[in-house]
């Protein structure tokens, strides 16, 4: 009896090996971009598109083409364009090119395209930072809500990460400013984007040296301007009043997050301050582990580093996290800011095996209850906890040294 469970233990980790084994992670994504295609494809076509902010997207870029550049008087039947110029630079093309919106199918096939490319440049990602075959398998085969918010929704967040994931492509191969242009573009779709910031911040210093850091930095609010210049030109303070309004109220029926909250808290400025206090608390946390990692701040400004594609990918995804745990609401399309990372930092922290493949799952079907009520969000609440205690403890790599895989440049 022993001699044959032995036996069986053997065949298992034969079959399962290949599954933990980064060596076979290209051909996973390629399989699994093959299967999530024709998924894809197959919602398309056999799942009805629904209605929610597309129209008001196309009324709200109507109103430009009609000559209407006070940001004050563009909105559409949802409420006020509330989104940088980027957006309404992107969604006129898909006014144009769609016949004035009209064209829906057009429009779904557009974002099956921007879907896939998302998916690749997110597989080249894992890829490129040594990561599992498994830990590959949730973005194409738990991604019910999220191909919702491509192909059946057609938000403008997916086109916002898309350009970040792009720019964290670029950043991987150190194409340092035309990176920075396209998570600058990035952020003119959507400002949820700046999430990311600290962390993109932190490693232009390191491997860049500050006077280049700030170049950069320079370099992404020129373009900020520039593409909002028709817009400051006719009522600058409306365009930065509407488009970067960081004050804004969410409204409490469609939080996917703080249903186990009453109202009234949820309302609550005292409840805003707090989140943001404690959003500040934990990035101040998580960025001075690394600092510390590194010798401190002063350090760093000294002597440039080469970090690992795995200690850059570890701070980019961990402060949009921490934004994301610690935001005011989550709404349904809000989903995809952290979909798409949220694997990577489950399989580079310390958590065991089994809270790597059921958080996601579990996170999945919070997202998945609709409408939200009390028991999701505490359970999104509680996945979200643990994710942060792992992001805190440091990555499994390196014995959760980000230091000890990095090198000081030569001079």
């Amino acid at each position: 009896a022993i001699k044959k469970t032995k036996m069986a233990a053997g065949i298992l980790r034969r079959w399962l090996g290949p599954l933990m084994d980064p060596a076979y992670a290209t051909h996973a994504a390629i399989l699994l971009f093959i299967i999530d295609a024709f998924i894809t494809c197959g919602i398309v076509a056999k799942v009805p598109y629904t209605e929610i902010d597309w129209k008001a997207y196309m009324q709200e870029v109507e109103g430009v083409v009609n000559g209407t550049y006070d940001y004050t008087q563009l909105a559409g039947d949802t409420g006020p364009l509330v989104y940088p110029a980027g957006f309404v630079y992107v969604y006129l093309g898909f006014y144009y090119g769609t016949n004035h919106g009209t064209d829906i199918a057009l429009a779904q096939g557009v974002f099956v395209a921007l879907y896939l490319a998302t998916l690749a440049l997110v597989f080249n990602i894992y890829r490129k930072t040594n990561l599992p075959p498994l830990a590959l398998a949730p973005l194409s085969l738990i991604a019910y809500r999220v191909h919702s918010i491509y192909v059946l929704r057609l938000f403008n967040d997916p086109i916002a990460m898309l350009l970040f994931y792009l720019a964290l492509n670029l950043i991987l191969v150190r194409r340092w400013t035309l990176a920075c242009a396209v998570y600058s573009f990035a952020v003119s779709i959507k400002m949820n984007i700046l999430l990311f910031a600290p962390g993109l911040f932190f490693v232009l210093l390191a491997e860049t040296g500050f006077l280049a850091t700030v170049a950069r930095i320079a370099l992404c609010g020129v373009i900020q301007v520039v593409l909002a210049v028709p817009f400051l030109l006719v009522n600058p303070w409306g365009y930065l009043a509407r488009s970067f309004d960081l004050g804004r109220q969410f409204m409490y029926v469609w939080s996917v997050n703080w249903k186990f909250v009453p109202e009234e808290v949820f309302l609550d400025r005292t409840f805003h301050v707090a989140l943001l206090s404690v959003h500040l608390l934990l990035l101040l946390v998580f960025v001075r582990q690394v600092l510390n990692a590194y010798g401190g701040l002063g350090s760093i400004i000294k002597k440039r580093r080469t970090l690992q594609n795995s200690d850059i990918v570890w701070l980019l995804f961990g402060c949009n996290f921490i934004g994301i745990a610690c935001s005011r609401s989550l709404h349904y399309q809000f989903y995809v800011w952290y979909f798409h990372s949220l694997p990577w930092l489950l399989w580079t922290s310390r958590l065991p095996s089994a809270a790597r493949l059921l958080l996601p799952l579990a996170v999945e079907y919070c997202w998945i209850v609709f409408p939200a009520n009390a028991r999701s969000s505490l359970l999104l609440f509680t996945c979200h906890v643990i994710v942060l205690g792992a992001l805190l403890a440091g990555p499994v790599y390196g014995a959760g040294s980000l230091a000890s895989k990095s090198k000081t440049k030569k001079e």
